[in-house]
């Protein structure tokens, strides 16, 4: 029996370990993957406090599992858990061949990707269809690449792609880049990029990888193709929810809600980070929630007693 378990080994999940352990409270964390989370997809990490200029996601993401460690969280990875259930005061935590139990629950499962689902996309996925420049960019040196989504997580990766690729094409749906400001200027500055605004992909082409891309215009519903070794979609996210299906209250795309406190619907069960019902999702804000939700867990398992 745990006192606390946790769903999740990104920066939520490992902050709410760090707090947790420290208060003594009987910690497991439970992780699909491996500890990380979105951020160590992200080659370099310009806004978290404490390091000027830049850290590398897999760097920030490590020294967060170490300090949780050390604090005395025990972490398992590689262990995706399948269902959660109360019965009594017990939360049931099932994952393939294990169950666990405990007195709280902590949900810091993330986000995961969103498909487009267009033609192409499922068909070349690995064969020139990529979610995540930082792991696969070094395949497409260069090489002309396609990246679509002109958010944060669009133009930091293309970023990242300018050492590596011959030429950059950004695609937005929108008429406008939603990405900071001083992103946008810098990659402006590259000859090596282009945008397209105002564009929809509609197709993925090619015969054993991908060759092209199709997009439309969303003004006068034109289409052109564009020459493309590789395509990396950044079209949002998904929360990692599916596995709570009916057991705490979500909003409509399956977004977790809670109160101020991070406190669910269901008494001992708190969510933490992108896989809450919120606006911001952001590392720094992921691991100041967790710092709520852990410290009401310690606040809920002491009145329990």
């Amino acid at each position: 029996m745990y006192e606390v378990i946790i769903i999740g080994g990104g920066p939520a999940g490992l902050t709410a370990g760090i707090y947790t352990s420290r208060d003594m409270l009987k910690t497991l964390l439970l992780e699909k993957a491996l500890c990380g989370g979105l951020p160590v997809t992200t080659d370099l990490i310009e806004n978290y406090p404490g390091f000027p200029g830049s850290v590398k996601g897999t760097e920030l993401m490590a020294k967060f599992k170490q300090q949780a460690q050390e604090c005395g969280t025990e972490i398992i990875e590689t262990k995706e858990v399948k269902s959660v259930r109360k019965t009594g005061d017990t939360i049931k935590v099932k994952t393939d061949k294990e169950e666990y139990n405990t007195h709280t629950l902590i949900i810091a499962a993330g986000s995961i990707p969103k498909m487009l689902n267009i033609p192409g996309e499922k068909e070349f996925r690995g064969r020139g269809v990529s979610y995540c420049a930082t792991c696969d960019g070094p395949l497409f040196k260069d090489k002309d690449i396609v990246i679509i989504g002109c958010g944060n997580s669009g133009l930091q990766e293309g970023d990242a792609m300018l050492r590596i690729a011959k030429s950059i094409t950004f695609v937005e749906f929108l008429p406008y880049m939603t990405a900071a400001k001083v992103l946008q200027e810098r990659l402006q500055k590259n000859n090596k990029v282009t945008f397209i605004l105002n564009h929809k992909l509609t197709s993925i082409n090619g015969e054993n990888t991908v060759s092209s891309v199709t997009v439309k215009n969303r003004a006068n519903d034109e289409e052109k193709n564009i020459k493309a070794a590789g395509v990396f979609i950044y079209a949002g996210f998904s929360p990692n929810s599916g596995f709570l299906k009916d057991v705490v209250d979500c909003d409509e795309e399956g977004y977790i809600r809670t109160d101020e406190g991070m406190k669910t619907s269901v008494d001992g069960i708190y969510a933490v980070g992108d896989i809450r019902s919120k606006q911001v999702r952001q590392i720094d804000v992921a691991c100041g929630e967790a710092t709520i939700a852990a410290l009401a867990v310690r606040d809920y398992l002491r009145e329990s007693k």
